[in-house]
């Protein structure tokens, strides 16, 4: 079982809705890096920016872009996350797809679609968690204001890392910080939190401040500007702190209906 997970965050400015030109930005991001990693994050909507108007996108941007990632993750060996835009049946999802090397994927639907933007209007929430086995590793991911709703985010399976992909604007990221640390403590696990920086022509601006931290909460990564973020997370740390602090121990019994 491996003990390290290398993994690079990747915080840009977005395109809006030019799908094209963001792979092609994120593609030279990825081939800009210095060290081979094991997983590669990137934002929320990573495609098109926090768009409510998936219609005018091309059908088979999702497609195009899965494709993408597929071959992403097979020139770098190493897994691709992040959400997109998707059409499928007739209706639209916020769908994060995870990516292996060999090209095998699995997807998260966003359960908290953002009211407050009127997402709920446009995408179908999605209705069941996904839980990751990845290069020794167990990962949960979600998506963006997930990260409000702890009861969603309970670590009822012992998973290693939680993870959101997210476009959560300056105004509230105080929340953004706060949660993240308290996501990380409460699960005695590593959260990962991938935002976005820039601007878009609905006036958000987004100030970044991806960020890692272990399961004491103790911040690992952290930046507020432009760029590829890169850190280790060690296995020995976490089954250490777990095995003499066995707080999961304690943890209410309970389910949540979808």
């Amino acid at each position: 079982m491996a003990q390290e997970l290398s993994i690079a965050l990747i915080q840009s400015t977005l395109a809006w809705q030019e799908p094209e030109k963001n792979r092609k930005q994120f593609a030279d991001r990825m081939a800009s890096m210095e060290a081979s990693v094991d997983l590669i994050v990137l934002p929320e909507m990573f495609t098109t920016g926090f768009t409510m108007s998936p219609e005018k996108l091309d059908m088979a941007e999702g497609a195009k872009t899965l494709e993408w990632m597929q071959s992403q993750a097979a020139i770098y060996n190493a897994a691709l996350i992040g959400s997109v835009p998707y059409h499928e049946d007739r209706i639209y999802t916020n769908r994060l797809f995870f990516v292996k090397p060999n090209g095998t994927y699995q997807f998260y639907d966003k359960r908290h679609t953002f009211t407050l933007a009127g997402e709920h209007l446009k995408y179908t929430a999605g209705k069941k968690r996904l839980i990751l086995a990845y290069r020794g590793f167990s990962i949960c991911p979600m998506v963006c204001y997930d990260l409000r709703f702890p009861v969603w985010s309970r670590n009822t399976e012992d998973y290693d890392i939680l993870l959101y992909v997210a476009n959560w604007p300056k105004p509230r990221i105080a929340a953004w910080d706060t949660l993240l640390k308290a996501r990380a403590i409460e699960n005695m696990a590593y959260c990962i939190g991938v935002n976005r920086v820039g601007k878009d022509p609905n006036g958000n601006e987004y100030s970044g401040h991806s960020a890692v931290y272990d399961c004491l909460g103790e911040q690992l990564g952290f930046s507020a500007e432009e760029t590829i973020l890169h850190v280790k997370l060690s296995r020995a740390h976490l089954e250490a702190t777990r095995s003499k602090l066995r707080f999961l121990d304690d943890r209410d019994l309970f389910t949540l209906k979808p």
